[in-house]
């Protein structure tokens, strides 16, 4: 059932708003959408930093619509009570370097800086996480090594606060190492970061689904990408003389 918004412009509407998207990333579903660029047409302007949650909303969809456009197709959303704000909805800026080539491939006109997962990918992140449930029925507990990838919402982020966030989380078995920022484009920077579990006590699925992508650290946080995972084994050595 699509969900139903009362003048977004009013206190009133933006209370609403603010707290609908007070466990929520975006309109409906978890990946911004149609229904997030509909709601955002019809704001006048970015909400008041007393609305915490939809001013975050607000600048990410913002950022998404001037970067990489929005392909969602999104649940179905109603907004009474206001009229679309004429010219709200961003268009994102043209590559001028693949003009000759966007004729030809209509697929290849949106840049996602973040990219999405291909079902490759998504079945290699499935047999990870499979690799490290079935670790945890050895009797020898072992430790892989992690190389993670920390997204923000949108370039105005602060990188600072949300690297001191994310090495706020503490848990049995899990030590954070180096970390540098990684400049993505148009401004906007992730946080690479190194971490070493204890296989039999640390579940990065957990990790990330249960500590940094919810609040508090999720103000700073968008998501969170596995970019390589290793066992770290143990090597017994003789030297001889």
């Amino acid at each position: 059932m699509a969900v139903a918004f009362q003048n977004v412009n009013s206190e009133s509407g933006l209370k609403k708003l603010d707290d609908f998207l007070l466990t929520r990333s975006y309109i409906s579903g978890y990946q911004a959408s149609k229904d997030d660029i509909t709601v955002y047409s019809y704001l006048a302007k970015p909400p008041s930093a007393e609305y915490v949650n939809a001013l975050r909303w607000y600048k990410h969809i913002d950022a998404l619509l001037r970067i990489s456009g929005v392909s969602g197709v999104g649940a179905g959303v109603i907004v009474e009570g206001s009229a679309p704000i004429t010219g709200a909805v961003a268009t994102p800026p043209a590559d001028d370097s693949k003009a000759s080539a966007a004729d030809d491939d209509d697929d290849d006109d949106d840049v996602d800086l973040f990219g999405e997962e291909t079902e490759e990918e998504k079945k290699a992140a499935e047999e990870r996480a499979a690799a490290l449930k079935a670790s945890g029925k050895k009797k020898e507990s072992g430790k892989s090594s992690v190389l993670m990838d920390v997204k923000p919402w949108d370039d105005e982020t602060d990188m600072k606060k949300l690297e001191e966030a994310v090495r706020s989380v503490t848990m049995e078995g899990l030590t954070f190492g180096a970390s540098k920022l990684v400049p993505v484009g148009y401004g906007i920077k992730k946080l690479q970061i190194m971490l070493t579990i204890v296989d039999d006590l640390v579940s990065v699925d957990d990790l990330i689904e249960n500590y940094l992508t919810v609040e508090p650290i999720n103000e700073y946080v968008q998501s969170c990408d596995i970019v390589a995972f290793n066992k770290i084994c143990k090597i017994s050595a003789v030297l001889k003389f």
